[in-house]
């Protein structure tokens, strides 16, 4: 099970229990749900059967890419051969990609054309990340399918047309969907199975697994403050001081989930990397 999976778990099974602390008259702990990744519209309509909508987790991911791009540019908009403070974080941030993650997976060479897709990829699931901590944001862009599925398509689309480019359609479908090594009457159960992951399992697993992680720390950081207003306003005698409790442990998923901030941005580029060196080797 993935960190992100048990944490979901775990809330899933906590929020029926402090729902039940809602008195008769309606007022009380109102657990987090599902609801919270489907904010109402600001304008538009988000309601299935509308073709256009903008609410709250698309005004985030506006806001996050504006401030990204405007720290890019002001990190690097008077760039010097010794670089200040905010030119050396984006240089490091850059090179992070570059060294640990692109050339570590694919080699100096074969990197480069993709240096560019995986930094941009790297920055954007970094900074709609850590919209969940920020204030009056609290809530990150990735913590709905959307942004994620996105990103995962691109890095399919991108790593089937590196393979195509450089063996040719029929030898990469042959390379990737009939390992070499195996009786013939294997491949009637392996080829499926091989097709489901190159084609399926691999952005859909991108997708799951960010979207999960991003999901599961919003529902427990989303707990864990409210608990702390309800205990503390509402609670009675002793059970105010439990109050510290929870909010103390609203902190420490506080820091977790820039944590897993970083961590999520680092495995996505990283799974992107591993998926277009499959495509470019001749066996895998």
């Amino acid at each position: 099970m993935l960190p992100g999976e048990r944490i979901l778990s775990t809330a899933a099974i906590a929020l029926p229990i402090l729902a039940e602390t809602e008195d008769s008259s309606g007022s009380g702990f109102h657990a987090p749900g599902i609801d919270e990744f489907f904010p109402p519209a600001i304008f538009g309509s988000t309601d299935l059967d509308s073709w256009w909508g903008f609410d709250r987790i698309m005004l985030v991911r506006v806001i996050m890419m504006v401030a990204l791009l405007l720290l890019l540019w002001l990190g690097i908009r008077r760039a010097k051969l010794v670089p200040g403070r905010g030119q050396n974080i984006i240089e490091l941030g850059v090179e992070f990609v570059r060294v640990q993650i692109a050339e570590q997976v694919l080699g100096h060479e074969r990197a480069k054309p993709y240096l560019a897709m995986l930094t941009t990829i790297f920055f954007t699931v970094l900074t709609m990340n850590i919209a969940g901590v920020i204030p009056f944001l609290n809530i990150a862009g990735t913590a709905r399918v959307g942004l994620p599925l996105v990103l995962a398509v691109w890095v399919l689309v991108v790593y089937l047309a590196a393979g195509v480019r450089k063996h040719g359609v029929g030898k990469y479908l042959k390379a990737q969907l009939f390992p070499p090594g195996i009786p013939w009457p294997a491949y009637l159960l392996i080829t499926p199975i091989e097709a489901l992951q190159v084609f399926i399992l691999r952005p859909a697993t991108l997708t799951i697994r960010l979207l999960a992680n991003m999901m599961a720390g919003h529902l427990m950081l989303v707990l864990c403050f409210s608990a702390t207003n309800f205990l503390l306003l509402e609670g009675g005698g002793l059970i105010k001081l439990t109050s510290a409790l929870s909010f103390a442990g609203g902190i420490f998923i506080t820091l977790f989930e820039i944590f897993v901030a970083l961590l999520q941005a680092y495995i996505f580029t990283l799974l992107a990397s591993i998926y277009l060196n499959f495509a470019l080797e001749e066996e895998h």
